[in-house]
């Protein structure tokens, strides 16, 4: 496989306080790696800096072997999509938000935007809802669906799943799943939650204190205390 991502030495520092000491990582094209670790363990960090929301300050990330200094954040951005905890609604409605960025994307038809709502465990009536309106969960489902729909090489997920309806999580994880094997989508899923990590993914880095201190295929994957 190829290596679609490579973080060597990376070093980040947040209001004086050292987050991530030395981050080594790479991930090959078309995996999913479940990124657990307790709460303050850098993980959210790790997601910015790849997509370039925040800068890095020592070490280097490289992307399809180009080093990310040198793409454009917003070109960047586009390729590899961060789905946050904390779901920022634009004014309008499901399909104004999910459609959003793909006014860069040439002739994107609506069944694609449906696709990718579908994709997010959402209906199509949710497509003219007040995105404003609707409950936490579903803003989660809607940014999940605004990702998709760019069509994104690397999709990073910030608890994804939080605040989602417990009978939806599954559905959502599997839809990912699928997508990321008919795509060849990379997915950097960020969890607390050790079960999803097992069910969700091909590897396992384990971060704890601003260093990984375990990469390993989910199976290998040994897991003891509580996050």
């Amino acid at each position: 496989m190829m290596n679609i991502i490579k973080i060597n030495g990376l070093e980040k520092k947040l209001d004086g306080k050292e987050i991530l000491k030395g981050i080594d990582l790479q991930v090959d094209k078309g995996l999913i790696v479940g990124i657990v670790g307790p709460s303050g363990s850098g993980k959210s960090t790790l997601l910015r800096c790849i997509n370039r929301l925040i800068e890095l300050d020592k070490g280097s990330i490289i992307f399809n072997k180009k080093n990310i200094r040198d793409i454009p954040p917003t070109e960047l951005r586009r390729k590899i999509v961060m789905v946050h905890q904390e779901s920022v609604m634009f004014p309008g409605s499901v399909y104004d938000n999910v459609s959003y960025g793909t006014s860069l994307i040439a002739n994107v038809k609506k069944s694609h935007i449906l696709k990718c709502i579908n994709d997010a465990g959402l209906t199509e009536d949710f497509l003219d809802k007040d995105a404003s309106k609707l409950s936490g969960g579903e803003k989660k489902r809607v940014a999940l669906a605004r990702a998709l729909a760019l069509d994104p090489i690397i999709l990073l997920l910030d608890e994804p799943s939080s605040g989602v309806d417990p009978k939806k999580v599954q559905t959502v994880e599997q839809n990912i799943i699928d997508f990321s094997k008919n795509r060849k989508l990379t997915v950097l899923w960020v969890t607390h939650n050790i079960d999803q990590a097992m069910r969700v993914s091909n590897c396992i880095a384990n971060l704890k204190d601003g260093v990984i201190r375990e990469v390993c295929k989910t199976k290998d994957f040994k897991w003891e205390g509580a996050y």
